[in-house]
């Protein structure tokens, strides 16, 4: 059995992380990381969840999986991107929701991806897997679940907002699941 650090503060994120995985953890434990925050100042979503990743593996000399996730939009070219949680100058989900709807008045190509690179740093090995979730935002927020940008996200193939998916059904087809779905055929790989 091994045990995993999750590079975050974030206790929420541990739980969906948990509740994502599941079983397919197998024997292995994840814990919550309560180390130094290290500067985000990567240019992707991969760069900078290594960077969290490799922090949370000195600092507590086990391995570290972290993540860094968010929204582009084709029309805004790519943005919000790695600004997406602080998009609006705050990091205050509801301001960036209403900024990026802003930005987006008057655009009819609202085609988007939430994105997510998970990342494993376990001494000298690092990996990292993209996890996409195609959709659009929409023209005003819907529905009451999920946090971040869910509200004004529609998945593709879906007629509702991601806000108005169950944790169940968004944790099977979002694009963290993607990616840590992805991320734990290494992880079973390497430690069993």
């Amino acid at each position: 059995m091994s045990t995993f650090v999750l590079a975050t503060h974030n206790a929420h994120k541990v739980q969906e992380l948990r509740a994502i995985l599941g079983d397919r953890l197998g024997p292995h434990e994840l814990i919550g990381y309560d180390g130094p925050e290290p500067v985000e100042d990567g240019t992707t979503f991969a760069e900078n969840a290594l960077i969290k990743a490799r922090a949370a593996a000195e600092h507590t000399g086990l391995p570290a999986i972290a993540d860094d996730s968010g929204i582009s939009v084709g029309a805004l070219g790519g943005a919000p991107g790695i600004h997406s949680a602080r998009y609006a100058g705050t990091r205050v989900d509801a301001d960036n929701v209403a900024h990026l709807l802003e930005q987006l008045q008057g655009v009819t190509d609202r085609a988007a991806d939430f994105q997510c690179a998970a990342a494993l740093v376990d001494g000298g090995f690092e990996h990292v897997e993209l996890g996409i979730w195609p959709g659009s935002v929409l023209t005003a927020p819907a529905g009451a679940g999920g946090f971040g940008y869910d509200p004004v996200f529609r998945p593709e193939g879906l007629e509702v907002a991601s806000a108005e998916l169950t944790a169940e059904q968004k944790n099977a087809i979002s694009h963290r699941a993607r990616a840590f779905g992805a991320l734990i055929g290494v992880l079973r790989e390497r430690y069993g």
